[in-house]
């Protein structure tokens, strides 16, 4: 189903900024040494004003995927970000491996990371993205019952907004679907990720890849998107410790040209891609 996109609009195309600063290494590999947390201070201190500025530039407006850790870390960052005007997401308390959860510790994370949005973003987001982009089987009734309307971690689709299904797996009889969740899903992508593509981790990522075939991969998936999916939405994640290096900077903002030199293209938070889907 398409969305009713502004008039003259006929591709959304949203960044999602992930601004893990120190909590990635911390919470999703366990790593915090003064190497790794050295990272994330680049991502806070130096990816973070690069991004703002590129953005200011092409007059784009983000969403940023943001831990309550980061918030907490570098608040003067996370009101650098609002100031220009973009959108702050849930995106975890520090980063966690949701799938490892209990029930008890998913709700007790996710109250503690509301919080911290309304201390230092003085709201509640509307949106969720999961860290490392997994569930457990309670994570999407967490989410309805803490008031968000969107979520951007999982996969069902591509260019389309949809409406995730709880699964019930089935080994010789099937998988069974329980009803659609009342909120809307903008799907991701690890092919749309620069940080597999790009981030090395000695042993668990090898990274490092060419910034010229990350590029014409997005690229590439634009151009489908454009000319197949009128009403679609294109949803990239970035993160500042990766894409702000000076080489992946470059070649973004060339992207970035080349989708806004195409008529129709409308760069927007997701909760404003959210505003634009009607049921019927």
């Amino acid at each position: 189903m398409p969305l009713n996109l502004p008039e003259g609009k006929s591709l959304a195309v949203n960044i999602g900024a992930d601004f893990d600063a120190h909590s990635v290494w911390m919470g999703t590999f366990n790593l915090s040494s003064p190497s790794y947390l050295s990272r994330g201070e680049f991502c806070a201190e130096v990816g973070v004003p690069r991004l703002i500025s590129l953005f200011e530039r092409h007059e784009v407006r983000a969403t940023w995927c943001t831990p309550g850790h980061t918030m907490v870390t570098f608040p003067e960052r996370v009101r650098q970000i609002v100031d220009a005007g973009h959108e702050i997401a849930a995106h975890g308390c520090y980063h966690e491996g949701v799938p490892k959860l209990d029930a008890d510790t998913e709700r007790r994370l996710m109250e503690a990371q509301l919080a911290q949005h309304e201390r230092y973003i003085g709201v509640r987001p509307r949106g969720y993205r999961s860290p490392a982009w997994d569930f457990t089987d309670q994570t999407m009734s967490v989410l309805e019952e803490n008031g968000f309307v969107w979520d951007s971690s999982l996969m069902g689709r591509d260019f389309e907004p949809y409406h995730p299904r709880p699964v019930q797996v089935g080994w010789e009889e099937g998988s069974t679907f329980g009803p659609p969740s009342p909120l809307l899903e903008f799907p991701v992508s690890w092919f749309l990720d620069d940080f597999p593509a790009a981030e090395y981790i000695p042993g668990v990522n090898q990274g490092l890849g060419s910034s010229e075939v990350m590029f014409q991969r997005w690229k590439d998936h634009f151009d489908y998107a454009y000319r197949n999916v009128p009403g679609g939405v294109l949803t990239l994640t970035v993160h500042p410790q990766t894409i702000a290096r000076a080489h992946y900077l470059m070649g973004f903002e060339r992207l970035i040209e080349y989708m806004a030199g195409h008529a129709g293209t409308w760069f927007a938070p997701l909760s404003d891609i959210y505003d634009t889907w009607t049921e019927d």
